[in-house]
């Protein structure tokens, strides 16, 4: 199992939790075959381990508009396989999403600038073929469906937003978001651009009768038995996390607010039935209960706010501002809603770097998985140990002689 994080001065580095004997997991160093791009963060990563294939490809956005594609292999060796400049990113303004498919790399800035780019096998001198499209600006964050059918985006001012991905760049965008009608239209919120299939609508004002404000800092998918592009999540910089079910109505179908300090700094779904992990503006990383919004569990000894989770079927791993990345174990939620938490996640493991980390992502390779225990097994369990004891517990007569242990007698019985 292996997660990749970058940091603030463009490193790319490989995480092998190793929490089973002696050694504790390494946070090491991509050795790159190019030089990395100078005075440049990592922003957005994606990882795409391919089927019935060793092979890893990873996306990258950096800060100075470059996005390139890398191949890893099993032992970690690296190839750059494409690279390509955004050129519509201008100063002040970032990577907001990337996503790496089995024949595209998706990627997004917070200028709406969208770009499709194909995936070339063979390594050359020159740029690869891609699309581009244009989307509201001030956009925050940018996700991409598990089916890759839609995206999904939201920001400051721009609420949450799905649209068809082939039809998104079939149509030219930029024409409309240009013009004088388009900007009144946008300004009624009930007309839908080209490519355009759902857009939400604003919770109604508070108490005072005043508007509330659009801040979506972070949204992902939620996959349901009812399909993956219909129910959506998002996160607001006033620390509300919001359920939505594009079917049902264009305002939230559930409205928590869950932050303690400041905003919502990320959100990501679980491999366990009901559960998110948000993270907050403070210190606060929280395991949710999506049945009724409630925390099942938070993590403690967190010293700075988590800006990136990747979540996997046996760990959690977290990247955060005080330089530490975090091994974490999960739990599931209770089966029925409203019962107490038995078991909840901790901090296993965390490992300082020497630079800020940005970002973080799990390769996807669900071969070297093993899934983690389940409150009933770890209970059940427990119940096992408890007989254990009591069995070989020894018994004492009334005039204090030791008659043996019921184990013993049971056996001498038998």
């Amino acid at each position: 199992m292996r997660f990749f994080t970058g940091d603030e001065l463009g490193n790319l580095k490989i995480l092998r939790p190793k929490l089973s004997g002696p050694d504790t997991s390494n946070l090491e160093q991509l050795n790159r075959p190019t030089e990395k791009p100078e005075n440049a963060g990592v922003q957005v990563l994606s990882a795409r381990t391919q089927r019935d294939s060793s092979v890893t490809l990873l996306a990258a956005g950096y800060s100075n508009g470059i996005a390139e594609l890398l191949t890893i292999v099993e032992d970690d060796a690296i190839t750059s396989l494409q690279q390509w400049t955004e050129t519509r990113l201008k100063n002040g303004q970032r990577y907001v999403g990337i996503h790496c498919t089995e024949k595209n790399v998706l990627s997004c800035t917070s200028n709406g600038a969208l770009r499709m780019t194909a995936i070339e096998q063979d390594s050359s001198d020159t740029a690869p073929t891609s699309l581009t499209a244009s989307l509201p600006t001030r956009l925050c964050d940018w996700r991409l469906s598990e089916n890759q059918n839609t995206f999904a985006y939201g920001g400051d001012e721009v609420d949450l937003s799905l649209w068809d991905t082939e039809r998104a760049f079939q149509n030219r965008v930029e024409d409309l978001t240009s013009s004088t009608a388009a900007a009144k239209k946008r300004k009624r919120n009930d007309t839908l651009f080209p490519g355009e299939i759902w857009r939400a609508k604003n919770v109604p004002n508070d108490n005072l009768g005043l508007r509330q404000p659009i801040r979506i800092t972070a949204l992902c998918y939620l996959s349901a038995s009812s399909g993956p592009n219909h129910h959506l999540l998002t996160g607001t910089q006033l620390g509300f996390v919001r359920r939505y079910d594009t079917r049902a109505a264009r305002r939230p179908t559930s409205d928590w607010k869950i932050a303690k300090v400041g905003g919502v700094e990320t959100l990501e779904q679980g491999f366990n039935l009901h559960e998110v992990f948000v993270s907050d503006s403070g210190s606060n990383l929280f395991a949710l209960d999506l049945r009724n919004g409630r925390v099942s569990y938070s993590y403690k000894g967190l010293a700075g706010s988590v800006t990136s989770i990747a979540p996997s079927p046996t760990f959690m791993i977290s990247v955060a501002r005080d330089r530490y990345c975090r091994i974490h174990s999960t739990f599931p939620a209770p089966e029925q809603p409203g019962q107490q938490q038995e078991h909840k996640g901790e901090v296993l493991e965390k490992i300082f770097t020497k630079s800020t980390p940005t970002v973080v992502v799990w390769d996807g390779d669900h071969s070297s998985t093993k899934p983690i225990a389940s409150s009933q097994e770890l209970e059940e369990g427990d119940g096992d140990s408890d007989e254990d004891v009591w069995d070989n517990m020894e018994e004492v007569d009334d005039d204090g002689e030791v008659q043996g242990s019921k184990t013993t007698k049971k056996q001498r019985n038998d």
